[in-house]
């Protein structure tokens, strides 16, 4: 009894005000239990310890009712307070990060989520006219330019003002000094972020983007179809597991199977690497390549290497289809990987033949 009686003498005691001398930013983990938020507390220096204020918590019955989220807690808050705001789940910002390669079909139900806010309205503010028309944009949407980064936004942020920080951010990643190459090439910002968006969507290696680049730019430049995947991928309208040759007569002016040049608009998000790879493009003669497993792409100059080059590549698919078959043989065979046996069925390709 006495036990009890002076364990919570001792965490009234601590939980009278805490100690911090300036604002701090607490991260509250999603499907942390209340220790885990006890020890994120206590290593910002909101409260003195942890397994008190875990026991004060247990007292006040507040131990399962914390919720996920960043908090920016005021000095001198007593741990009542603390725990209220916890429990309240008022975080004080949201945090969403998109990744480089991201197209608006998926950025918008992840942005509604962090803003806990109705799709329709997000997909309202990346309509936003006013910004289409400041960033000379001809499609309909801002697809391509919520630039790719961490963004914290803080409680009550819209979806339109979301939006237009995304932009901002798009809009100081853009330096003066790339408009001069714009006008250099002859191109508007809008194809240069097109032909960003299909870079960023085959290149895996770093090294290989300006190679990307100047595979397209070479097919534009000798009046070829670009037969860009990612291109067809986004002309379907949701994310299929192979492009198949079916999906290549899609009538979509983003198919660029059938439409010549580049695409209306950017199909993704790219980051800064895949425009500056696109501002300058390698000097290189190719004009086709082909994935291969391990993520490298094998680059030829003519139509006849370019087939050799599928042949090889589909072998090494099948060979990785076979050892995923034999891991998974005792699974249905509805779900067992097919192998690889056509061009346009070799995952992140580029180009597969001259039309």
């Amino acid at each position: 009894m006495r036990i009890a009686v002076a364990l919570g003498a001792l965490v009234m005691l601590a939980a009278c005000s805490g100690s911090n001398e300036k604002n701090v930013r607490v991260v509250i983990p999603r499907g942390a239990n209340l220790g885990v938020a006890a020890e994120s507390l206590q290593k910002a220096h909101v409260v003195s310890n942890a397994t008190a204020f875990r026991f004060y918590a247990m007292f006040k019955g507040g131990d399962r009712s914390i919720k996920a989220g960043t908090y920016v807690l005021k000095p001198g808050l007593s741990w009542g307070d603390v725990l209220d705001i916890l429990r309240g789940g008022k975080s004080v910002e949201r945090r969403i990060t998109i990744p480089e390669g991201w197209s608006l079909e998926q950025i918008v139900p992840q942005l509604a989520r962090v803003l806990d806010a109705p799709v329709d309205s997000i997909e309202a503010a990346v309509r936003d006219t006013a910004l289409l028309h400041v960033l000379d944009i001809p499609t309909p949407t801002l697809e391509g330019y919520l630039f790719p980064d961490t963004y914290v936004f803080p409680e009550g942020t819209t979806p339109r003002t979301a939006v237009k920080l995304m932009v901002g951010r798009f809009q100081q990643v853009w330096q003066p000094a790339w408009d001069t190459t714009l006008q250099q090439r002859a191109m508007s910002r809008n194809d240069i972020m097109a032909l960003a968006a299909i870079v960023e969507k085959e290149a895996r290696l770093p090294e290989e983007r300006p190679v990307i680049a100047a595979v397209y730019m070479n097919r534009i430049k000798a009046g070829m179809l670009l037969q860009a995947d990612p291109t067809v991928q986004y002309a379907i309208g949701h994310h299929v597991a192979r492009v198949l040759y079916k999906h290549l007569e899609i009538d979509s002016p983003y198919n660029t199977y059938k439409y010549k040049g580049l695409p209306p608009g950017p199909i993704a998000s790219p980051g800064k690497p895949s425009i500056i790879a696109a501002l300058n493009p390698a000097s290189v003669p190719y004009r086709y390549f082909v994935a291969h497993p391990d993520g490298h792409h094998q680059f030829t100059t003519d139509f006849a290497a370019h087939s050799i080059a599928v042949k090889q590549a589909r072998r090494e698919w099948d060979s990785v289809a076979a050892v995923r078959r034999d891991t998974l043989r005792t699974a249905p065979a509805s779900v067992l990987p097919g192998a690889v046996s056509s061009p346009a069925a070799i995952p992140a390709t580029a180009p597969k033949r001259n039309r």
